[in-house]
């Protein structure tokens, strides 16, 4: 797989996000609010959240790595580095 871009990533976020919650304004969230917190998220949507981002990016994101997906924008920047490494690695 190609390394995302910020734009893919971004959009990879939001349809998952809105998978997991659908009646989530996802399109309204800026990209700096802590989405879980603002969409009321609890621990199993996230973790949901986290194995469909795998699933889709085929990134892998460790319990460590959890910090790094806080807002939109700070996930789409974690994807990017992560497919980025996958793809420097192959």
């Amino acid at each position: 797989m190609k390394p995302l871009t910020h734009a893919e990533a971004l959009t990879i976020m939001r349809q998952e996000i809105f998978r997991i919650a659908p009646e989530a304004d996802v399109d309204g969230l800026a990209t700096d609010a802590r989405f879980r917190e603002v969409l009321e998220l609890d621990s199993l949507d996230f973790l949901n959240l986290v194995e469909a981002l795998t699933e889709r990016t085929g990134a892998r994101i460790d319990e460590e790595d959890y910090a790094s997906l806080q807002t939109l924008s700070g996930s789409a920047d974690f994807l990017v580095a992560r497919t980025a490494d996958r793809a420097t690695a192959s």
